[in-house]
């Protein structure tokens, strides 16, 4: 068995299991900028696909040769020969030769249901196959990882020829055998009965491979390393067939934080989640901001009980200090919240704001709320209301009134709208055409600020979401709007709600431009500062 403080190595197996899931397809550039980056990381193997499937996972190979990897190992990944093939006939394994990756992961039978009703081969054959084909690569100069596919499930079915296939691949030379829960269903005292006995038998490092059908991946994986195991597989946020694969960035700081087991280069844990979201983003697919310690509200907080603690003591509900991970404390305002939480956005947002204040915001937070506000996702209209308590605040516009005409001819819709704003006691009158109410309202609204606030220029409406709160209201149903804006590298979000859907996205519009203009404001005073959102939660370059 390893030491307690051995290094565990991390294979990623991202780019061939992980795109197995449904609505993932990688191109071969996709997959080696996700390859650098896991190298960056420091992870131990790469598995970069199987050469002999498809035509992009072999030029993925020929394109890794002129990679210089800092850390990991490329590995390519395929089966075993096939029945009554000599190994140097196997096209499979000439596959693998061909890719010229250093690693070869072969996977073979260890259930001896599927030797006989999958492979429809003899249990004597299985085993030759499996030590043939690992000694012809171990012979050409690989080194090679052997995956004992099924194999908790061949234990249960006949456990001596389960652990016999494992010797196999020892005899032939393969410097590490992983043991695979390749349909999710074991649970983790198992797994870690298992390994145990592997890596007393074997004498051989002993890895695990875990899917997630029972919702047990993570947990199976560092039973595992408990008992023994030295070699982790796994993808980035658990991507995977059916229910996913374990997932290395829950994985990765269980071993580090909690086991005390490195798996990474020094210093590159607090990347994980960057790293994460960079693989989300090139896959195509919504990242999971409630991931554990990834996730943007991993060390989120709500309730108004658990911020008045932390806020004495920020470990009390907190399991790790987020910056270890890169992430950070998060405090959410909602009808939940109490005066603790109001306080800590009011630190966060820079706004000195007595205990009276606060009591009144955090009023005023849940009357909007219980009307159809939601103000988690929407922080740039909490810093408003909270400097808005402010005795010396001074809006940089009111608006006075608004009014917006639709019309159409000839098949063709148009909006016009006029607002009157009032700027340090003047009022400014202007209008506006769109391709519908809301853009008109929002041409005329920044038409009639930009001569005073040239800085309304640069503010960008970036996203528009509207959800009907209760549609058996039908079209008196509350509409709440969420508007996201961006300036200066900075990126915030608004929020309206009213019965109207133009009186929403004016709130939140109005609300969105007020907020550039503050931070616009607070550049030009410090120009190193400013509030940026979620400036954690950008992916590294590519």
């Amino acid at each position: 068995m390893s030491n307690g403080t051995d290094p565990v190595a991390i294979y990623d197996t991202t780019l061939r299991d992980g795109t197995q899931r449904e609505g993932i397809s990688l191109a071969c550039a996709d997959k080696l900028r996700i390859a650098q980056q896991l190298d960056a990381l420091g992870v131990a193997f790469i598995e970069g696909g199987w050469p002999g499937s498809n035509p992009k996972d072999a030029e993925f190979f020929r394109r890794a040769r002129d990679v210089a990897w800092a850390s990991a190992a490329i590995a390519a990944f395929g089966s075993t020969r096939r029945a009554g093939v000599a190994a140097e006939d196997d096209p499979n394994l000439a596959a693998l030769l061909a890719s010229a990756a250093p690693v070869c992961t072969l996977f073979g039978k260890s259930s001896i249901a599927h030797v006989t009703g999958v492979l429809r081969t003899t249990a004597d054959e299985n085993l030759r196959m499996i030590e043939d084909s690992v000694v012809h690569l171990v012979a050409a100069g690989r080194r090679v990882v052997y995956d004992a596919e099924h194999f908790f499930d061949g234990a249960r079915e006949d456990c001596a020829y389960a652990y016999e296939t494992l010797r196999a691949a020892v005899r032939g030379g393969a410097e590490a055998v992983v043991l695979c829960d390749t349909n999710g269903g074991t649970l983790p005292w198992e797994i870690a009965d298992r390994v145990g006995d592997a890596v007393r038998m074997l004498g051989r490092p002993v890895g695990i491979h875990a899917h997630d059908d029972a919702g047990c991946a993570v947990a199976n994986s560092l039973a595992a390393v408990r008992a023994g195991a030295c070699h982790v597989q796994g993808t980035i946020n658990g991507y995977g067939e059916r229910c996913g694969n374990a997932d290395l960035t829950s994985i990765i700081p269980g071993l580090e934080l909690k086991l005390g087991r490195p798996c990474l280069r020094p210093g590159a844990l607090p990347v994980l989640g960057r790293v994460a979201r960079f693989v989300a983003e090139v896959a195509n697919l919504a990242f999971d901001e409630h991931a554990p310690y990834v996730g943007r509200s991993a060390f989120a907080h709500k309730g108004g009980v658990h911020v008045a603690a932390i806020r004495r003591s920020p470990r009390s509900y907190e399991h790790v200090d987020p910056g270890l991970v890169g992430n950070r404390t998060r405090v959410v305002v909602s009808e939940l919240s109490g005066r603790g939480n109001v306080l800590a956005k009011a630190e966060q947002f820079d706004v000195a704001l007595r205990p009276a204040a606060a009591t009144a915001v955090l009023a005023r937070l849940k009357a909007c709320e219980q009307s159809g506000y939601a103000f988690e996702s929407a922080e740039a209209s909490v810093a408003l209301m909270l400097r808005r308590a402010e005795p010396t605040y001074q809006p940089p516009f009111e608006l006075v009134d608004y009014k917006v005409l639709l019309g159409g001819q000839g098949g063709a819709a148009f909006a016009d709208a006029a607002v009157r704003v009032r700027i340090a006691g003047h009022v400014h009158h202007t209008a506006a055409g769109g391709n519908g109410p809301v853009h008109a309202i929002d041409a005329a609204l920044r038409k009639a600020l930009s001569g005073v606030y040239p800085a309304v220029a640069a503010i960008r409406l970036d996203d528009y979401k509207v959800r009907i709160l209760d549609g058996r209201d039908g079209t008196s149903a509350v509409t709440r709007v969420l508007i996201d804006h961006s300036s200066g590298g900075e990126q915030w979000t608004t929020v309206g709600a009213s019965p109207s859907i133009l009186e929403a996205s004016l709130v939140a519009l109005a609300d969105g431009i007020e907020h550039g203009l503050w931070l616009a404001a607070a550049r030009a005073r410090t120009p190193s500062k400013g509030h940026r959102d979620d400036s954690h939660d950008r992916p590294p370059a590519g």
